[in-house]
């Protein structure tokens, strides 16, 4: 009796060690669907973005800078009516704030005074030429006069485009100094209180055309070195798409990434300049494909992926493939090897690997 015992286990044995080499000897594994759902393995599609993961890369939203105007202080004063807040949009014109400025009715004066006194000298060369051709004055005088009226229109112009600057109504001396939207937009930011003193050039508001918008995105040098300008650019998890403007030239000595930025119109209502989000890139050619960084796994050197080859009712078949690394960005990894469309496990790898190390080679 034990000795028929015996041999049946030692047949037993050596039959499944053969299935067992043949089975690693293509290097594929057949799972049942309860062992699918055991593992709690997902497969993806090469080319598709898992949720919230996939070929996406950290980018800030950004205003360009030709649509960003700051309205700050022409002149020290008070803060005496502020008329709009951050979120605030405002029309090219319209009155932001007012300024009481005694500073402001130095410059209306200077102004008043040095055009009297321009008018006054040009009045007095007019007269001086007339007795200079009637032979009454001397030439040295007359050229004096002129000097004198040159001086006093130059000092005059001077005083008017100093008004034009603090935004002061020339000829109008008292009352607050009004400051105005310099475009139409949204206001950013605002830069000072009510009742508070500013001195010149003080911020007191930061006004954006807020579309198009900007996106600056981190990219792996090689991931940017196959990209182009006017190359799509996705927003992760929405419809919003853009377009490549500019592929920096420089690399990130810490994180050995490329600056890229990209201009979205239709859909930047939806994002808030300063909000970080993440992007999808274009693959560089038909080579790369990105995964997540989860689908990869490491054995004897290689790295290998389990790729899908088959799939029915009765069970599923994988095959482990070495691919090559080509670039990683956050959670995303590009990979060589592989063709769009074909199925990856990318959740419960760790079961897999586990199989597949432990079959003939172990």
């Amino acid at each position: 009796m034990p000795a028929f015992t015996k041999f049946p286990l030692r047949f037993a044995l050596t039959a499944l060690l053969g299935l067992t080499a043949a089975v690693h000897a293509a290097e594929t594994l057949i799972l049942q669907p309860a062992q699918m759902q055991s593992l709690g393995i997902v497969t993806q599609a090469v080319g598709e973005a898992a949720p919230g993961r996939g070929n996406a890369y950290p980018a800030k939203v950004l205003v360009p800078n030709e649509q960003m105007r700051v309205l700050a202080a022409p002149v020290a004063g008070m803060v005496e009516m502020l008329a709009v807040a951050p979120g605030s949009t405002v029309k090219r014109g319209q009155v932001l704030a007012r300024l009481a400025s005694p500073q402001a009715l130095e410059l209306q004066r200077d102004a008043v005074q040095s055009a009297s006194q321009a008018s006054l000298m040009e009045q007095s060369l007019k007269r001086d030429e007339q007795l200079f051709s009637e032979g009454l004055i001397a030439e040295s005088r007359l050229q004096a006069t002129r000097a004198a009226a040159a001086q006093a229109s130059a000092t005059a112009s001077e005083r008017r485009q100093g008004l034009a600057l603090a935004g002061i109504v020339p000829g109008k001396v008292g009352g607050p100094l009004a400051l105005v939207s310099p475009i139409d937009g949204v206001v950013l930011e605002q830069g000072a209180q009510l009742g508070q003193r500013v001195e010149a050039s003080a911020l007191m508001y930061r006004v954006a055309k807020l579309s198009p918008l900007w996106l600056e995105i981190q990219a792996p040098l090689d991931v940017a070195a196959g990209l182009r300008e006017g190359a799509p650019v996705k927003l992760t998890g929405s419809e919003v798409v853009g377009k490549l403007i500019a592929v920096g030239r420089a690399v990130d000595p810490a994180s050995q990434t490329v600056l890229l930025r990209a201009a979205v119109s239709k859909g930047a209502e939806t994002l808030i300049p300063g909000q970080m989000i993440e992007v999808e890139l274009p693959a560089a050619n038909g080579q790369r494909q990105s995964l997540p960084a989860g689908a990869l796994v490491r054995h004897e050197g290689k790295t290998l992926v389990f790729v899908q080859t088959a799939s029915g009712d009765k069970g599923s078949q994988f095959e482990a493939r070495a691919v090559n690394v080509l670039g990683q960005g956050g959670d995303s990894v590009q990979v060589g090897g592989l063709k769009a469309g074909e199925r990856v496990a990318v959740k419960g790898v760790s079961g897999l690997k586990a199989m597949y190390t432990g079959v003939g080679r172990e």
